[in-house]
């Protein structure tokens, strides 16, 4: 509300100090939503070079009581543990060995076998 005791059309130091207030929050929220958006973007390049990395690695799941042990791709699915990816090298070593075969899902030995 404008100060009567001020002349027409003279904007006040309080009024001025309360619209610089309002336009900061306004700057400060924009700026909150922004960072938000960087976050989640970064999230998701992350989780799409984890993704990558995996694809381009392969895994083997361990023998069980009656079953042999599996070759996995990085990324297959029907055996989700990401940790102790290893290289073509290696999963091309693991091929080799009587008591590893391959995942039928994901067919990890695609490639691997020349």
């Amino acid at each position: 509300m404008p100060d009567p005791t001020q002349p027409s059309g003279v904007i006040s130091d309080l009024e001025k100090n309360r619209a610089l207030l309002d336009w900061l929050r306004w700057q400060v929220g924009q700026t909150e939503r922004r960072v938000r958006e960087l976050e989640t973007q970064e999230a998701q390049e992350r989780a799409r070079r984890e993704r990558a990395r995996a694809e381009m690695s392969w895994k083997i799941q361990p023998q069980r009581s009656s079953s042999t042990a599996l070759l996995h791709r990085g990324g297959c699915a029907t055996y989700p543990d990401q940790v102790g990816l290893i290289s073509r090298e290696d999963a091309m070593v693991a091929l080799a060995e009587p008591d590893i075969e391959p995942c039928e899902v994901c067919r990890p030995d695609t490639g691997l076998r020349g």
